[in-house]
């Protein structure tokens, strides 16, 4: 579950003041040295959102990300000695302390509490502002929703990978499973993909895949968008169906009314590799990540395919977490 924080009532002191106080200067501290250091960085790298902090300080287990003029600010759940009164003051002015030193409006700076996963959705909403904004990457756009949701509807994290899939997939046929947003797309679509097609269970997320695809003028009868099961669409596939590049980036949990069962990933990603891998073509490649930190990936389970992992490639520079996600290339060992 997750819960969208409102900012409460000044009316609860502050707890350990002096605490507070040395705690708020390490994480000014820091986030003035990341962004000197972070300066120059990603006009050079094309992009307007990054990461800024990453519980560099330990009793501050914070994560804030910048999106153009504004900043995603996240906390992650840690043992404290704070009452739930106290905690909610402790936040709102960390939250404070990130805007300020970084020079930027309160009323820009959104900030999320991200509990333990423990059924539903994987990308819940938390409420309904609906504050929207453009951000720019690698030469494309893509809508990302600050207030809304856990996550902004652009994983960061993956930056690298999609410049990955764009300089593979020029004239290539293209699919996009648990596809999100879109954005894998996006960058597909850019690099010249003779054909795209996008697979997500949410309607939701299936349009703002769509809203990216056309924010960046790519529109047409090639570009196929499809809101149903990943496992469901590939199983039923034709076997005549092939593809050339493919990106899998599943939960590491989910459950649905729309699907018959749930979906874990250590327990399911072998028997969908494998049904992926009958409509890969001989020089296709899949590109298969997840976050689950225990994941366990066994290549021997996938008959006739190249697993590699490149992890240490795909995570980039601004991630002090170098274990944000697992990332493998797969390619077809025969030409059958």
């Amino acid at each position: 579950m997750s819960d969208f924080f409102t900012p409460p009532k000044p009316v609860t002191p502050l707890p350990s003041p002096e605490v507070t106080a040395r705690q708020s200067e390490e994480f000014a501290a820091r986030l003035r040295k990341r962004a000197k250091h972070l300066r120059r960085w990603p006009t050079k790298q094309g992009i307007t959102c990054f990461r800024l902090y990453e519980r560099d300080v330990p009793e501050v287990p914070l994560v804030v990300d910048r999106y153009e003029d504004h900043l995603h600010v996240g906390e992650f759940e840690r043992p404290h000695d704070r009452t739930d009164d106290q905690h909610a003051v402790w936040l709102e002015h960390m939250v404070k302390v990130a805007a300020q030193t970084l020079d930027v409006p309160r009323s820009k700076t959104f900030f999320k509490q991200r509990k333990r996963q423990r059924g539903t959705s994987q990308h819940e909403t938390i409420a309904s502002r609906h504050y929207e904004i453009e951000a720019r990457e690698g030469g494309l756009k893509f809508v990302v929703n600050l207030s809304d949701y856990i996550d902004t509807g652009l994983f960061l994290d993956h930056r690298i990978t999609r410049s990955m899939v764009r300089d593979e997939v020029t004239g290539k046929r293209f699919l996009n499973l648990f596809a999100y947003t879109g954005s894998f797309t996006v960058y597909a679509a850019d690099g010249g993909a003779a054909s795209t097609t996008t697979v997500d269970l949410s309607n939701t997320y299936v349009q703002w895949a769509q809203q990216n695809m056309r924010l960046n003028g790519f529109e047409g009868e090639q570009h196929q968008f499809i809101a149903g099961d990943a496992i469901a669409y590939v199983k039923n596939l034709a076997a005549t169906e092939v593809f050339d590049v493919v990106v899998i980036d599943p939960p590491t949990f989910s459950n649905s009314k729309r699907t018959q069962k749930d979906w874990i990933v250590q327990d399911n990603y072998v028997g969908l590799l494998r049904n992926v891998l009958r409509h890969l073509s001989r020089d296709g490649v899949i590109y298969f990540s997840n976050n689950y930190r225990k994941f366990q990936m066994d290549g021997d389970a996938l008959d006739g395919a190249n697993v590699h992992e490149i992890s240490r490639q795909t995570v980039p520079d601004d991630f002090r977490n170098r274990r944000i996600h697992r990332c493998w290339r797969i390619t077809r060992t025969t030409n059958e």
